[in-house]
């Protein structure tokens, strides 16, 4: 049984912006992950999860590609991705094998609720792991992730790869992606083998990794509302105006000065980074009619920032997780970071006992 595992993410900084090519983001992978086991399967491929029900989804290979048994389940990540690596297999010239794959998942609570954690993402670097170790295909870290982006896109064009870089990669990141349009027409025209080595097709893709904040503790809360990214982010472009140029050119500004602030160890600038970062996805909620803050991470933000701390929605906003960083360093610090977690208990916020996963060595 061949097991890999994939952890989840929370965006730091530079959300929506993200998505134009060459847009830095700062985010953080999760101590909680999704697993993926595959073992040899016989006579057709098959992937068992408590998200698909009891019965497994079960595929077999056609012509074109993956042919898959639709009665049980739609199209999706785990099957664009087993489609992907499909293709790549073939072109390495590596014999096709039938596989089980069994996913598991800690993004989620006992009864399945989801925290907007990044489980997509998660399931679906997980699922790249598990089968270049079954196939032997030796996907470097990067081209690990390269192979998830595209495997992401024919399914969200629109996504920003950002939740596959913290998957991949852990701990602290600065992200940027590349152009995901001109990926997904290559894909259709090259092979996937060509894709991962023209270096052209991959401008704007950036990871860095950061240093964790000094004197600072990492606080998530979690509204109890979901939110959906794609429709929000849909909503942004949608309405993109002669101000978006300066929501672009204020965003990368503000997550430049975070960045230095966590490689100086300089907590006050970290802090302002953050507060600023809340104030511009304010300002693009209300250019756009969206409520992008809802009133419930209102009061998860204004309760850290009363404490002298500093918070915003984490990813999409609309719902979902607020992040927050608390100072350490005063005499009061426990009590503050205890109050603010009473408050949050008060206004029905939950408080997820969660930490950034330590990075595994460097970024090949």
């Amino acid at each position: 049984m061949i097991e890999f595992r994939a952890h989840g993410k929370l965006f730091v900084a530079g959300e929506y912006a993200v998505v134009e090519p060459g847009q830095p983001s700062v985010i953080i992978a999760l101590d909680r992950a999704i697993t993926a086991r595959v073992a040899e399967g016989h006579g057709a491929g098959s992937v068992h999860s408590e998200e698909y029900g009891h019965l497994p989804l079960t595929w077999t290979r056609a012509e074109d590609g993956i042919a898959l048994d639709r009665e049980h389940h739609p199209y999706d990540y785990v099957m664009a991705t087993i489609d992907l690596v499909e293709k790549l297999r073939g072109e390495l010239g590596i014999e096709p094998r039938f596989h089980d794959l069994r996913i598991s998942s800690q993004l989620d609570d006992a009864s399945g609720r989801k925290f907007g954690l990044g489980s997509s993402a998660a399931v679906t670097v997980a699922t790249v792991g598990a089968l270049d170790r079954f196939y032997g295909l030796g996907l470097s870290q990067r081209q690990r992730f390269q192979v998830a982006l595209l495997a992401t896109i024919r399914v969200n064009p629109r996504a920003s790869g950002g939740d596959l870089a913290a998957s991949t990669f852990g701990g602290w990141l600065r992200y940027s992606a590349p152009d995901r349009e001109r990926l997904a027409s290559q894909l259709d025209a090259r092979t996937v083998s060509d894709i991962l080595h023209d270096a052209e097709a991959w401008d704007g893709f950036d990871v860095q990794r950061l240093p964790a904040p000094e004197n600072l503790r990492l606080l998530v809360g979690w509204t109890g509302s979901p939110a959906s990214t794609t429709k929000l982010v849909g909503v942004v472009r949608r309405h993109r105006n002669g101000g978006y140029q300066a929501f672009l050119d204020d965003s990368r500004a503000c997550v430049d000065d975070l960045t230095t602030g966590l490689q100086t160890g300089d907590a006050a600038r970290t802090l302002d980074a953050l507060r600023r970062a809340r104030g511009l996805m304010q300002r693009l909620g209300d250019s756009v009619g969206s409520s992008i803050e809802t009133e419930r991470l209102t009061t998860l933000c204004d309760v850290v920032e009363r404490a002298g701390g500093a918070a915003k929605p984490s990813g999409a906003g609309g719902g979902d997780c607020g992040i927050a960083l608390v100072p350490t360093t005063s005499d009061t610090a426990e009590s503050d970071t205890a109050g603010i977690l009473r408050e949050w208990e008060a206004h029905d916020i939950r408080h997820l006992t969660i930490a950034v996963q330590p990075p595994e060595g460097p970024i090949e």
